[in-house]
């Protein structure tokens, strides 16, 4: 399988990677969570929107605190009224400040009265790669329910790509929600997948809401 860099290949490990997400209560920093490795060194940090003051706007740091991705709700207006989905625009960050346009998620249409949202339903969190070819590209789904800590991101070709997961073969006591582990794929850029982590949390109302 290819290598799927989208903030930098430097967060793409040669090997597959287990890492432990954290959730942090609101009062700390505004909410969010870090996530930390096998040694529990922080490796990423994601900033609520209570920290930012705005809602629906989220940042992914690295372990020394530096922006990565700043990960924005689409804004009102015409076009989104009319629209059914909701969708996420996630921005890379670099060392001159400037923002790229990365990747776009797009919410399903009632994520709050759905139980699965799984291949055969046509209710999907879709991820597209930007720029992309046409309107109705989408590189990467989210199949299972993330509130259950118990999904998957596959890409176009049903491959899977990270898993979320509440307990590991070597911690069979992480067992709270407050308290997962991702499994990602050798190859995959990790700081990606958390940026999606990041939206997923946001939209079943959890530790990056305001």
């Amino acid at each position: 399988m290819s290598t799927v860099a989208v903030v930098s290949k430097m967060y793409c490990s040669s090997s597959q990677a287990v890492l432990v997400v954290r959730r942090r209560p609101h009062v700390v920093n505004g909410g969010g969570f870090v996530v930390t490795d096998c040694t529990q060194k922080v490796v990423f940090r994601v900033d609520g929107c209570a920290t930012l003051g705005t809602s629906g706007e989220l940042v992914l740091r690295d372990g020394q605190g530096n922006p990565l991705l700043l990960i924005r709700r689409q804004g009102g207006g015409v076009l989104q009224a009319l629209s059914i989905h909701k969708k996420w625009k996630g921005y890379t960050c670099n060392y001159e400040d400037s923002q790229k346009l990365a990747f776009s998620l797009k919410e399903p249409v009632s994520h709050q009265n759905s139980i699965c949202f799984g291949k055969k339903n046509n209710n999907q969190i879709r991820i597209s790669l930007e720029p992309r070819k046409s309107s109705r590209d989408w590189n990467f789904q989210v199949d299972g329910y993330f509130p259950d800590r118990d999904c998957s991101i596959v890409d176009s070709n049903g491959h899977t790509i990270a898993k979320v997961g509440v307990k590991t073969e070597v911690d069979e006591l992480m067992e709270s929600k407050d308290i997962y582990h991702v499994t990602i794929r050798a190859g995959v850029d990790q700081a990606f997948v958390f940026g999606m982590i990041a939206i997923l949390d946001h939209i079943y109302g959890e530790s990056t809401t305001c």
